[in-house]
């Protein structure tokens, strides 16, 4: 098994090591700087975010700049998603948005997690596991969402937040770590 393969099954893989996966991230980092150094809206920065992202794009998608991602190809985002400037994808376990989801700026979403141990942190052990949140969400600036996380549809993340677990359907988090603080009424 390769350590990309590692990778996207979640275990345990060496990703600052791995030829493989330093040529992908270097080739990303590139094309961030593309996108990010290109004129706002033009034709040459969607170019660059379709490459990036690995396919074409979905309708009504805004990417602001400057924005990052580890892999590009391992985010999805879904329809009328809007990023706002300055936000991180470490996307090593996949990340995946939902529709008319709204992410303020300097958010991060951390997908990987590394040993407690030094001796095995220093080896450049990783694992990544995937972030998931869903339609119709709104993430504050500058939250936190890390691995394995999911964010159920119609959720808000308040601003400052950072999240280390799963969150249902319709509730208002908040806070280090981020707790259910109410749920919403959608109807």
């Amino acid at each position: 098994m390769t350590e990309r393969e590692k990778m996207l099954a979640g275990l345990w893989h060496d990703a600052n090591n791995d030829e493989g996966l330093l040529e992908e991230r270097h080739r990303v980092e590139l094309l961030c700087h593309a996108f990010n150094t290109a004129i706002p809206g033009s034709t040459e920065q969607q170019s660059a975010l379709g490459e990036l992202l690995n396919c074409e794009l979905p309708e009504d998608l805004t990417v602001l700049a400057p924005v990052y991602f580890d892999y590009g190809k391992n985010t999805r985002f879904g329809q009328g998603v809007f990023v706002n400037h300055g936000c991180y994808f470490m996307d090593g376990g996949g990340i995946t948005i939902g529709n008319n989801a709204f992410i303020g700026p300097f958010c991060g979403f951390y997908t990987a997690t590394h040993p407690m141990r030094a001796v095995e942190r220093n080896r450049g052990i990783e694992r990544a596991l995937p972030i998931a949140v869903g339609n119709n969400c709104w993430i504050g600036a500058n939250a936190s969402i890390l691995q394995g996380v999911t964010i159920g549809n119609g959720c808000v993340v308040a601003a400052g937040s950072v999240v280390t677990r799963s969150v249902p359907d319709n509730c208002l988090v908040a806070g280090v770590p981020a707790e259910v603080k109410k749920h919403i009424n959608q109807g």
